[in-house]
C-alpha cells in the first residue's frame, strides 16, 4: 500500500487537487451506482456484459503496459544507470560526439538556444564535437554562424553546413550523412539525431552514451521528451497529454529493448550501425508497394525509417527515461487544423511502417514488440466498439445508455488519468475527458488512412504533400473512388458484426432464401 501510495501520489500536489479527485471520483461513483440498478436485469444485462469484456481485454493491456514501465523504471534501469554512472566516473568518453541537425526557416531565437544546448553538452562531456547542420534557407545559416562567432568552448567544436537542393527533411538527412562518410565518422561514434527546434536538457548526453559502450548490440536509443509550447491553453495541455503517455509506452517497450520509435526530435546512432549507403538510401528513398497505390515514397516518418531499418537488423534500441530532451513549439493560429494534421502525419507513419515491421516476425522483432504493433493495428477498431455499442444500445434499448457509458468513461479515464497526474505534477480534470477523445480521433483517423496510405502532409516543412494515386486523373480518380468504397465496406461490416453480438439484430437465416 506505501509503495502504491508513493506511485500514484506526487509531493507536488496540493490541497485543492486532492479536493478535485475526491470530488470527481465521488461524483462518478454516485452516477454508476444509480444507473447499475436499470442496467442489472435479463433483457439488458447481457449488452453491459459485452461491453465489459471488450473493456476488460483493453484494460488488462493497459495495466500489463503500467506494470512492465513500472518494473522498467523501478528495477531494471536503476541497475543500469548505476554501471552507466560507474563507467562515466571511471573516466569512460566517446572519442568524438557528432551531431546531425536538421532545420528550415526556424525562428532565430530557437536555433540560439538549440545550438546553446549544443555547445554546453560538449562541454560537460569533454570531447570534440561536430555538428552537421542540413539547412534549407540562408537565414538559418546566417542565424548559426553569427552565434558560433559569439561562442568561447574549451572544446573544439566544428561545424559544417550542407545546404539542400531538394525539398524534403529526409534528403537533409541523407545528404549530412554522406557528408559524415566524407569527413571518416566512423565506428562508435555516437551520432546525435537532432530536430532544429530540440533543445537537450542538462547533462542528457552523458546519461546516454556510456549505454553504447556498455551494451556492443544497442545500436540506437531515444530519451524523455517535454514540450513548451506556444499557443492556446487546451493544445498546451493536450501536448503534454500526448508526451506523458508517450513516456509510459516507451518506459514499456523499454524493458524489451525495442522501442516502437527512435524520435526524430532526437535519438542517438551508433555510427557503425547506421553510416551505410543501405541505411542512407532507406531515409532517402524509403517507399511501399501497395496493391492499390502502386508503389509511392513517404514523405514524413524519418524516425519510422531509421527505427525499421535497425530492427529488420535485428538491432537493440534503448530508452533512456531521467535524459530529456525539450521541443519548443509555435502554434499561434488554427491550432485545431495543426492538431488533425499532426495525427494525419503521426497515424499514417505508423499505419506506412507497421504492416512491414509486422511482417519481420516475432523472433526478428521479439515476441511483446511483435504484439504491440500488431494490437496498434487492432485498437484502431477495438476503441470504436464502445462508442458504436452504446449509441446503438440507446437506439435500438434505451437512451439512458448513453448516460452509463459516459459515467463509465469517465471513472475509467479517470483511474487512468491518476497515474499521468503524478507524471504531470498537477491535476487536470480535463485530462479524462482529452483522453477519450485522443483516443477516438487516433482510431478514426486510422481507419480513415488504412486504405490511403500515399495521403501525406507537412504542414511545418513547406507544406509538403504526397498526393493520392499517380498517373492520370481519371486513374487517380478510380483509386480514390476504390479507397472509399472499401472503407465503406469495412465500417459497415464493422457494424453489422456489433449489432449481432450484442444481439441487437439477427442475420439472415439462410432457410429464408431457399
Amino acid at each position: 500500500m506505501e509503495y502504491l501510495a508513493r506511485l500514484l501520489i506526487s509531493p507536488a500536489w496540493r490541497a485543492r487537487d486532492y479536493f478535485k479527485l475526491y470530488l470527481f471520483a465521488g461524483s462518478v461513483f454516485v452516477a454508476l451506482s444509480e444507473l447499475l440498478k436499470d442496467f442489472l436485469d435479463p433483457t439488458t444485462g447481457h449488452l453491459l456484459i459485452a461491453m465489459g469484456g471488450i473493456s476488460a481485454w483493453r484494460y488488462a493491456w493497459w495495466f500489463s503496459h503500467f506494470a512492465r514501465g513500472r518494473v522498467f523504471c523501478d528495477s531494471v534501469f536503476p541497475r543500469r544507470r548505476a554501471l552507466a554512472d560507474a563507467l562515466w566516473e571511471k573516466g569512460w568518453r566517446p572519442p568524438a560526439v557528432v551531431f546531425m541537425v536538421t532545420t528550415y526557416k526556424e525562428r532565430k531565437e530557437i536555433t540560439e538556444q538549440v545550438f546553446e544546448s549544443i555547445v554546453r553538452q560538449a562541454g560537460e562531456i569533454g570531447v570534440p564535437a561536430h555538428v552537421f547542420v542540413g539547412t534549407g534557407d540562408y537565414q538559418d545559416e546566417s542565424t548559426i554562424d553569427q552565434y558560433m562567432a559569439t561562442v568561447e568552448s574549451r572544446i573544439p567544436i566544428q561545424v559544417t553546413m550542407i545546404r539542400q537542393t531538394q525539398p524534403g527533411k529526409r534528403i537533409a538527412i541523407g545528404r549530412n550523412l554522406r557528408a559524415m562518410l566524407r569527413h571518416g565518422v566512423s565506428g562508435d561514434t555516437p551520432i546525435v539525431f537532432m530536430d532544429g527546434d530540440s533543445v537537450l536538457g542538462k547533462q542528457c548526453l552523458k546519461k546516454c552514451l556510456p549505454f553504447f559502450e556498455l551494451y556492443p548490440k544497442m545500436h540506437a536509443l531515444t530519451t524523455n521528451e517535454s514540450a513548451i509550447v506556444h499557443g492556446p491553453t487546451w493544445i498546451r495541455r493536450w501536448i503534454e497529454m500526448r508526451f506523458v503517455q508517450r513516456h509510459f509506452g516507451m518506459l514499456s517497450n523499454g524493458l524489451s529493448d525495442k522501442v516502437l520509435t527512435l524520435t526524430g526530435r532526437m535519438s542517438i546512432f551508433r555510427a557503425s550501425a547506421i553510416l551505410n549507403l543501405k541505411f542512407i538510401r532507406t531515409v532517402e528513398a524509403d517507399h511501399l508497394d501497395h496493391w492499390l497505390w502502386s508503389r509511392f515514397r513517404f514523405l514524413s516518418g524519418d524516425d519510422k525509417s531509421t527505427w525499421y531499418y535497425l530492427l529488420s537488423q535485428g538491432a537493440l534500441m534503448g530508452y533512456v527515461p531521467d535524459a530529456m530532451v525539450t521541443t519548443i513549439e509555435h502554434i499561434e493560429k488554427d491550432a485545431g487544423n495543426r492538431l488533425i494534421q499532426n495525427y494525419l502525419r503521426w497515424s499514417g507513419n505508423m499505419l506506412r511502417n507497421g504492416q512491414r515491421a509486422i511482417a519481420l516476425g516475432p523472433r526478428r522483432v521479439g515476441l511483446f514488440t511483435w504484439w504491440c504493433l500488431v494490437d496498434q493495428r487492432i485498437s484502431m477498431w477495438t476503441t470504436l466498439i464502445g462508442p458504436v455499442t452504446v449509441i446503438a444500445s440507446a437506439l435500438f434499448v434505451s437512451i439512458e445508455f448513453l448516460f452509463f457509458y459516459i459515467a463509465w468513461i469517465a471513472m475509467t479515464r479517470f483511474i487512468m488519468s491518476i497515474a499521468f497526474y503524478r507524471s504531470m505534477g498537477r491535476v487536470y480534470m480535463a485530462l479524462p475527458a482529452m483522453m477519450y477523445a485522443n483516443q477516438i480521433l487516433n482510431s478514426v483517423i486510422k481507419v480513415y488512412l488504412l486504405f490511403r496510405l500515399p495521403k501525406q502532409n507537412w504542414s511545418n516543412r513547406n507544406n509538403q504533400r504526397v498526393e493520392l494515386g499517380s498517373g492520370a486523373l481519371w486513374k487517380m480518380a478510380a483509386k480514390k473512388i476504390m479507397a472509399g468504397y472499401i472503407t465503406m465496406v469495412w465500417v459497415m461490416l464493422f457494424v453489422f458484426v456489433i449489432l449481432v453480438y450484442l444481439k441487437l439484430i439477427s442475420p439472415l437465416r439462410l432457410d429464408l432464401l431457399i
